[in-house]
């Protein structure tokens, strides 16, 4: 039980696989208060394993994380034009409107799922799994050795595949074209091996 001088918070965590876009550090503008960070998009696969759809994500990158140091890292791929497709937790999930400013859609009103990327499981450049986070471990509750405790995202993840999924055209427009990789589409489905 917390002392009355502890807070304690009730999280939402949001975990799933999605491809990087838009990696970005942002300054505030002159006059606002803030400090430079570093922000992304995630186009997130969600549904039938056989048949994904994507859910964009607006991402603020948690500051001085290890998920900070692997998205800056992954800029130049991004910005190349690569598929990069990360295993992802994020929190402080908040729902944003705004009004279009350009295209056939300008003056309407859209809505924006902002949240914050907490920690990155694994990372897949073109299909190559660059970076897999270790297991952390969790005291066991009798007080013996630790237990290793890995996320179904990085289970699945595991085996690299020959083949990418393909990374949707822009964040506007996104489409699958159903070359998910065997592995993706169980990680997607939360199997595992």
């Amino acid at each position: 039980m917390p002392s009355s001088n502890e807070t304690s918070y009730f999280d939402l965590h949001t975990s799933g696989l999605g491809y990087l876009n838009r990696v970005r550090e942002v300054t505030p503008a002159k006059g606002k208060k803030g400090k430079p960070f570093w922000a992304c998009d995630i186009n997130a696969l969600v549904g039938a394993s056989d048949d994904p759809s994507y859910t964009h994500f607006d991402i603020n990158v948690v500051k001085d994380s290890d998920a900070e140091h692997l998205v800056r890292r992954c800029k130049d791929a991004v910005d190349a034009e690569k598929k990069v497709l990360i295993g992802f937790r994020l929190g402080d999930l908040s729902p944003r409107t705004f009004t279009y400013t350009k295209g056939n859609r300008i003056g309407e009103t859209g809505v924006s799922l902002k949240a914050r990327l907490l920690y990155v499981y694994w990372i897949k450049v073109n299909g190559e799994l660059v970076y897999k986070a270790e297991p952390k471990a969790v005291p066991a509750d009798d007080g013996n050795a630790p237990t290793q405790v890995t996320s179904p995202d990085a289970v699945a993840t595991a085996a690299t595949s020959d083949t990418a999924a393909s990374e949707p055209a822009n964040d506007n427009d996104v489409a699958d074209d159903g070359e998910a990789t065997d592995i993706e589409r169980r990680a997607v489905a939360g199997q595992s091996f």
